[in-house]
């Protein structure tokens, strides 16, 4: 780490460091405060930057950190507008009144004065949300999808009765869904896009359907990882780069995107996907794509193979596709994607009752200046039936949110709260 500035500060400053991937917690400190860390491996691996370590007294942020002083002078943001190949860890320490800043590669620094009545930080994360937008030709804008996904109801036990059951449903409520996302169960697991799973039934005809009910079709992928027990991990070894944690019963490992079969192989799933008639995908898992490791091409770094990746996922769907992602490397996404989901889930299998809190909220509040500047974000979806405990506290977040509306229930389990809370989310502003 090279040592980039050091700031002097009064006992109301804080640190705001930028998270690696959609997963990462992301807020502000102030001195003194816990610094979110891995505990276990998995963690870091899933969580965090793969490869990169953290310190434990010092903010990281991945491509961006910024100081608020908390005195009234300038706030100071330190980050890169071009996250192509490199991105550079910088981090943040208190020290006697001061913050020290260094940084793992060549970072720009300058500084933001607020308006009188403005929140100094916010102004601060808008004016370089507006510059690496404009660097990067982030496509952002737009209106934000309105979406019901099959995830938090459903699960990989999702089936095409289901989807269709959801179908008639919101047509019968009335309710103005733009989007109908099939989430994972669809597929037989990872890398096995274009074998259809029997349990789910016909992909290419619940497609249809929702094309034919005036939706349109959404589809979850998560195509750059795979499990290490997985088809293509066996048959294809030279495919695969580096750990991407554990899922599905699975260790999970990277695929090399600079590699021609793999590309080959990239390039036949979405060709698949476009054929089905898929307008809307889900990438789920991104950050498996710039895992470290020995990749085919030597020259390209992590993320350069990354972007070579969703590049190519582009070309394959066309513009006109709209491509949300999810666990994603941040920074080095913009201009590829069109929305992001901006923190963890809101709950894992087993957290229906609410039991298990609301695990995104801190990520999704610290990251809405990214909305409109980089993508349209995705605070996640709504879940109002009556068995989620936390609903009403949720929605309050959820409609507060910018970005992509989206909800995820069972339509028949809603009651008469729960139906008004999805309308007020999907017929209410989409910005804030």
């Amino acid at each position: 780490m090279i040592d980039v500035d050091e700031v002097a500060v009064g006992p109301d400053a804080r640190v705001y460091g930028e998270g690696w991937q959609s997963w990462s917690p992301t807020t502000w400190y102030r001195a003194g405060e816990e610094i979110h860390r891995p505990q276990e491996r998995w963690q870091h691996l899933m969580r965090f930057r793969p490869g990169v370590a953290l310190a434990d007294d010092a903010v990281q942020g991945e491509g961006l950190l910024v100081v608020d002083p908390g005195d009234g002078s300038p706030v100071r943001t330190y980050g890169v507008t071009d996250a192509s190949t490199e991105v550079p860890s910088i981090r943040a320490r208190w020290r006697d009144g001061r913050v020290t800043v260094s940084a793992s590669g060549a970072v720009t620094s300058w500084t933001t004065s607020a308006a009188p009545g403005a929140d100094p930080g916010d102004e601060a994360l808008r004016a370089f949300g507006d510059r690496m937008g404009r660097a990067a030709g982030a496509r952002a804008g737009g209106e934000p999808p309105r979406v019901w996904c099959s995830w938090y109801r459903y699960f990989e036990d999702v089936t095409a009765a289901d989807v269709q059951e959801n179908l008639h449903d919101l047509r019968a409520r009335d309710l103005p869904v733009d989007v109908v996302q099939i989430d994972d169960g669809w597929s037989r697991g990872t890398g096995e896009w274009t074998a259809e799973n029997e349990r789910f039934g016909s992909v290419a005809d619940a497609v249809a359907r929702i094309r034919d009910a005036g939706r349109r079709p959404g589809l979850w992928l998560a195509p750059f990882v795979v499990g290490a027990a997985s088809a293509v991990a066996r048959q294809h070894p030279e495919w695969l780069v580096g750990e991407a944690g554990y899922n599905w019963g699975d260790d999970l490992v990277g695929l090399d995107l600079t590699h021609p079969g793999v590309r080959g192989y990239l390039t036949e799933v979405f060709t698949r996907v476009r054929e089905w008639g898929v307008g809307y995908v889900k990438l789920d898992f991104l950050y498996a794509g710039a895992v470290p490791g020995a990749r085919y091409d030597p020259d390209a770094t992590p993320l350069a193979a990354y972007r070579a990746g969703l590049q190519l996922v582009r070309e394959v769907l066309g513009e006109d596709a709209y491509l949300l992602g999810c666990g994603a490397p941040l920074l080095p996404s913009v201009g590829l994607l069109d929305a992001m989901r901006i923190a963890s889930d809101t709950f894992h299998e087993g957290g229906e009752d609410g039991s298990q809190g609301l695990r995104g909220r801190m990520s999704l509040e610290a990251r809405t200046w990214q909305d409109g500047r980089l993508w349209t974000t995705d605070p996640d979806c709504l879940v109002a039936r009556p068995g989620f405990a936390l609903r009403e506290e949720w929605a309050a977040v959820v409609q507060a949110a910018p970005g992509i509306r989206g909800f995820s229930d069972r339509i028949a389990e809603l009651d008469g709260r729960g139906l008004q809370l999805v309308r007020d989310l999907l017929e209410g502003p989409a910005d804030a």
